[in-house]
């Protein structure tokens, strides 16, 4: 076939082309309706899956962050019913207002049992912090070492809670062997939502 056959082909008259002629035109238009339609269709849809795929690691790393707190829910309820529970039973270990005078008669009765001489019983005011009010009292006995063990012990056992602070150890002058025990006692009581002391 020669270039001037080339130009005297007809488009009204495709069928009579020679065969490589037809052959080439048909792979020149499939390339064609294949370059369009990946320009058009295919390379759009593979720029939504690159972004899906990148959608789909971030989508499995927050789920099984998720899974891992799911996982925990029943262990971290049951750890909160707990620390209510002992929250609740601490709670109850803080006097009222009514039974802060029982606890005062309570911390000198041990002293009174562990056998020591008071010389001092005074308590203080109030002084309220975040969720509870402090009661301090002034404290100072007389007797020996295992005697404020006793009494210090008997306090601790209280069903109320008390703390000893500051506690400071001395002879009596001109008492031979006997102690002075000198120390704040605080007990505290619950402050309610109202801001009263339940």
């Amino acid at each position: 076939m020669k270039v001037s056959d080339l130009n005297n082909l007809s488009l009204d008259n495709i069928g009579s082309w020679p065969i490589p002629v037809k052959v080439t035109c048909a792979v020149i238009v499939i390339a064609a309706i294949i370059g369009v339609g990946w320009w058009k269709d295919i390379d759009p849809l593979r720029l939504q899956l690159e972004t899906e795929r990148k959608n789909e690691v971030d989508l499995k790393i927050a789920f099984e962050a998720k899974q891992k707190k799911a996982a925990n829910l029943p262990a971290l309820k049951q750890q909160l019913e707990d620390i209510k529970e002992t929250f609740g039973d601490l709670l109850k270990r803080l006097p009222n207002k009514t039974e802060v005078a029982e606890l005062l008669v309570d911390i000198s009765q041990q002293g009174l049992g562990a056998g020591l001489e008071f010389e001092l019983f005074k308590p203080g005011s109030e002084q309220p912090a975040d969720f509870y009010v402090e009661l301090p009292i002034q404290i100072k006995v007389i007797g020996d070492y295992h005697q404020f063990g006793t009494f210090i012990s008997g306090i601790s056992d209280l069903p109320r809670i008390v703390t000893s602070h500051e506690i400071r150890i001395a002879p009596v002058k001109e008492g031979g062997d006997r102690l002075s025990l000198e120390t704040t006692a605080k007990t505290y009581r619950y402050i309610d939502e109202e801001g009263e002391g339940s």
